[in-house]
């Protein structure tokens, strides 16, 4: 990490004559080591709470913000808010509790855990059992192992996930550049014509894109790229929230609008403009309740009610690359945990700001008839050009928060590949590349071969299993729970060493106990939504 700061202290260093540099003092090679390093040997990490909250906002404020419309329309005005209030408090509670797991013992100079199954060894593994007698009942089920259990289901439910959001966003971006390319064929050979586009050619395209982006080495280099992502994830969040004003106002109809339309081309973008104003709303639709029975039968409503709970958890979660994010922060003071804190409550204030605006406007807009994507909602003419930008923006979006999510698990499989074969000049060697006078770039031949695979690899599994997001969904529903509650409060319980019975204890187990019950809620669903798929699957044979 660091890599910038590092090489200007290794040419500093480097570049200081033989005969000055014996007469350096002790004291003096002491402050460079210092002022080039930081406790734990690392080159100085450069994060601060802007690049910190940016790695959120864009691990956070994906695609998914589009679909909460539906999520809200299932629980209604009353309900859906109410929800994603509660989630987002919910969130940045375990976040906290996440964010002090950073050092073991002592905020300040305590021993760094580099990424969440570290954190997890340290407070659960071979340190757990000094507090055990503290901790909830599922703890001590796993207990048997001494917590080597505990760290590898944590390592597996981590890396699963991030795996499968790799996946789910080649997918999501091909569908958006999928929609650019049918738009486009809409406006120019008009409404008729299916514009029928494989989604094939887009996923490699996106696949070509991550592999060099992929051969950034570390998350700390990527901060400018989550910052292009985290711009890019307002700019159609924004575009999403006006369209859905513009629906909700519209302009009253009268006879001069419909003369226009009807002296209008059969297809234009004028007249489709015109359309959309003459077909808004005028007011806002919903209801206190959301979608009625009548409309879907009882059990799809509670069915449905059950899928919005886990789409709105889903939508604020971040805690599986929290401790990765924190150890890009420079060293304190403030103390890293101060400052992840802080970024924790900037990106969730800002994301629950935009959540509720995109939600409640995309359901005021549309009512029960809410479509999952929103933008959908608009057609794909309406206008055709916003709808674009808003569509390229995705994409942009999600090349940034692919690296945020996959840069832990390279780094993961770099570190065991270091660990375990530590002789292999493959492995270890690095070769130095000149970019400019003053920047070199650290290649190695076995992150460009791994990393090239990994996204070749999941390319192909977007391309062979196009409805993978179903399978996403489902481990984002396995991980929920885990990753971002239980966790967290028992690696907190053991930490603070709270007395099991106490009536901190009982509240802490009653929020992992109601996350849990809305885990399985979103498996199940996930589940069924995999069975459907697959009764009209056909691999490599997605198009729209």
């Amino acid at each position: 990490m660091g890599e910038n700061g590092g090489a200007k202290c290794h040419q500093q260093l480097a570049c200081t004559p033989a005969s000055v540099s014996i007469e350096l003092s002790h004291a003096h090679k002491l402050q460079e080591a210092f002022e080039c390093y930081d406790d734990d040997g690392r080159a100085k990490r450069s994060g601060t709470l802007w690049t910190a909250s940016a790695h959120i906002v864009t691990a956070v404020i994906g695609s998914g913000v589009l679909s909460l419309a539906w999520a809200i329309a299932q629980l209604g005005w009353v309900a859906g808010p109410v929800v994603m209030l509660l989630f987002s408090f919910v969130t940045y509670y375990t976040s906290t509790l996440l964010a002090d797991c950073y050092r073991s013992g002592d905020p300040i100079a305590g021993k760094r855990n580099y990424n969440y199954t570290d954190a997890v060894h340290a407070y659960l593994g071979e340190f757990a059992q000094l507090s055990l007698q503290n901790a909830s009942p599922w703890l001590n089920l796993l207990a048997f192992s001494s917590g080597g259990l505990k760290v590898k289901l944590c390592g597996f439910i981590q890396y699963a996930n991030l795996f499968g959001v790799a996946i789910g966003y080649t997918i999501a971006s091909s569908i958006s550049m999928m929609a650019i390319k049918r738009s486009n064929c809409f406006h120019e050979r008009g409404h008729e014509n299916p514009c029928h586009a494989s989604s094939n050619p887009y996923m490699i395209m996106f696949g070509v894109a991550e592999i060099f982006l992929s051969q950034i080495p570390d998350f700390d280099q990527i901060w400018w790229l989550s910052i292009v992502a985290a711009v890019m994830s307002f700019t159609y969040s924004s575009i999403g929230l006006a369209l859905g004003i513009v629906q909700v106002i519209g302009v009253p109809p009268s006879p001069v609008l419909h003369g226009q339309l009807n002296s209008l081309t059969h297809g234009g973008s004028d007249r489709s403009a015109l359309l959309c104003f003459l077909t808004a709303n005028k007011g806002f639709k919903g209801s206190l309740t959301g979608i009625s029975i009548g409309a879907v039968s009882p059990t799809q409503k509670i069915w449905r009610s059950l899928q919005a709970l886990g789409d709105i958890a889903f939508a604020y979660s971040f805690s599986l690359i929290l401790i990765e994010i924190q150890d890009t922060i420079k060293a304190p003071p403030p103390s890293e945990a101060k400052v992840m804190k802080k970024a924790s409550v900037v990106s969730i204030a800002v994301t629950t700001f935009f959540y509720m605006l995109c939600g409640c406007m995309g359901y005021a807009a549309f009512g029960d008839g809410v479509p999952g994507n929103l933008l959908t909602g608009f057609g794909f003419y309406n206008p055709y050009w916003l709808l674009d930008i808003a569509n390229a923006a995705i994409v942009v979006h999600l090349v940034g928060a692919y690296q945020v999510f996959c840069q832990p698990l390279f780094a993961f499989v770099e570190k065991w590949a270091v660990q375990t074969w530590p002789d292999s000049a493959f492995i270890t060697k690095e070769v130095s590349v000149p970019l400019t006078p003053t920047k070199r770039y650290r290649l190695s031949l076995f992150r460009l071969v791994w990393r090239s695979t990994f996204v070749v690899l999941t390319t192909l599994i977007s391309m062979l299993l196009p409805f993978f997001n179903d399978v996403v969904a489902l481990l984002g529903a396995l991980g929920f729970w885990p990753l971002t509650v239980y966790f967290p409060v028992e690696m907190y319980i053991v930490q603070k060493r709270i007395p099991r019975s106490s009536l901190r204890w009982v509240c802490l187990q009653m929020l992992s106990l109601g996350c849990l019950v809305i885990t399985i809620a979103a498996a199940v669903g996930s589940v069924a939504g995999i069975v459907t798929d697959l009764k009209v699957y056909h691999p490599f044979k997605t198009s729209s």
